[in-house]
């Protein structure tokens, strides 16, 4: 960049952007096998440009900051847990009816449709077959709150199913 000022202008980051997106893309499309996992990963990396108060020498450098720069990032992406640990949806099993009446797809929906620290902890519990320590230590709770969240989202799923399930 060619300035005195720290603070780039609007037309210095947008013709940063026009000469590396693809670049940036590219990489984090490699590190995260996803377009939309890659296209977020861009969007944090050009944030993290315009963030940094960093005086690029010329073009090369600019590439070389933001090829580092975008490998770190999406390192930092693989090895966060709950990547490790996310499933994408259309490869989730059926939930087996708990008692033959009810599809399993309207299980499924009743248990994504409540709220969110219910829910987890429930898929944690039953689908991945985490103890209760695992999820309080995964959660960053105390293993009663997680017995707790555990017995009054199944008493809210057996509501939500008209008392039929989960005895």
């Amino acid at each position: 960049m060619e300035s005195n000022s720290l603070a780039r202008t609007d037309k210095e980051l947008a013709e940063l952007y026009q000469r590396h997106a693809d670049l940036v893309y590219r990489l984090c499309y490699i590190y995260l096998k996803n377009p939309v996992d890659a296209e977020d990963a861009v969007q944090s990396v050009f944030i993290k440009l315009i963030q940094s108060q960093m005086i690029f020498n010329d073009h090369e450098h600019e590439k070389a900051w933001l090829t580092v720069t975008t490998r770190n990032y999406c390192k930092d992406i693989l090895k966060n847990w709950w990547r490790i640990r996310r499933v994408a949806l259309d490869t989730l099993p059926e939930v087996p009816s708990w008692n033959g009446h009810e599809s399993s797809g309207k299980v499924l929906a009743r248990l994504l449709s409540l709220p969110e620290k219910y829910k987890t902890v429930l898929y944690l519990y039953y689908f991945e077959e985490y103890s209760v320590r695992e999820i309080s230590e995964m959660l960053g709770h105390k293993e009663s709150t997680i017995q707790t969240q555990l017995s009054r989202g199944r008493k809210l799923l057996k509501m939500d199913l008209g008392g039929n399930y989960l005895e």
